[in-house]
């Protein structure tokens, strides 16, 4: 599992503390060195953590005058599970496959011609990565609305903001998904293709294979950076050496 960084833990600590009124709603947070002293990391820790606060909706930050508490708090289902991309993938493909199956025999042609206009718009060269990821989430999410489950929309919107908020997760598909373009294309019009003949058995198998794919990618991906660290720090030790041996 992908080691979670250091200011994810403290932006978690004080969720809690605001939760259990250590820090009411409106009210104004701690500056910035006294927080960094309270949990013992440094300032610029402190200063990511409130910025994936603000991010999610716990607080809000003033230029000049500090990070207040919103009035409005998110709730405890706003704190999102520590999981790794690869876990969350395998989550989402027993979700999001049975979600197409339960779509296919019902869904719309009013949906379908959604799901088509996102492959379109997916395919666009032009588009931004942050651009593509939206439209892959629109057209994930179009697919499980269309199975008319409750509490499988619940679970897959849930599993969604994982995908999006989590930085570590986020860094992880940024990586597979700037190779694997083409693929992600083609693996999402086989989807549609097996909606549009109501086909559920086919639906469900072609979104497996699509996270099937991106299982292999990522795991790919990540013996790929192994081994970059590992030449990394191999070639830091030989210079260390090398310089030890040229002063002897």
């Amino acid at each position: 599992m992908a080691e979670r960084r250091l200011f994810e833990d403290i932006a978690d600590t004080i969720r809690r503390l605001i939760l259990d009124g250590t820090y009411p709603p409106g009210t104004r947070l701690p500056g910035e060195r006294e927080l960094s002293e309270r949990f013992a990391v440094s300032r610029v820790t402190i200063r990511e953590a409130e910025i994936a606060l603000q991010a999610t909706g716990w607080i809000h930050i003033r230029t000049g005058a500090g990070a207040y508490v919103k009035a409005e708090l998110p709730g405890d289902n706003a704190i999102l599970p520590k999981v790794s991309a690869f876990e969350l993938t395998e989550a989402r493909s027993l979700f999001e496959a049975e979600a197409a199956a339960l779509a296919a025999p019902t869904i719309s042609a009013e949906t379908l011609a959604k799901l088509q206009g996102l492959l379109r718009a997916m395919a666009d060269d032009k588009a931004s990565e942050d651009e593509i990821s939206a439209i892959d989430r629109d057209f994930h999410l179009t697919i499980a609305a269309a199975s008319n489950n409750k509490a499988i929309i619940h679970v897959i919107e849930t599993l969604w903001r994982m995908r999006m908020e989590l930085p570590e997760v986020r860094t992880s598909h940024s990586m597979v998904c700037r190779k694997d373009g083409s693929a992600r294309q083609a693996e999402h019009a086989d989807v549609v293709e097996a909606l549009e003949k109501r086909d559920a058995t086919g639906a469900r198998l072609a979104m497996r294979r699509h996270f099937n794919r991106l299982l292999t990618s990522m795991l790919d991906e990540t013996e790929e950076r192994a081994m970059v660290e590992l030449r990394q720090r191999s070639a830091e030790s030989r210079e260390r050496y090398l310089l030890s041996a040229k002063l002897a």
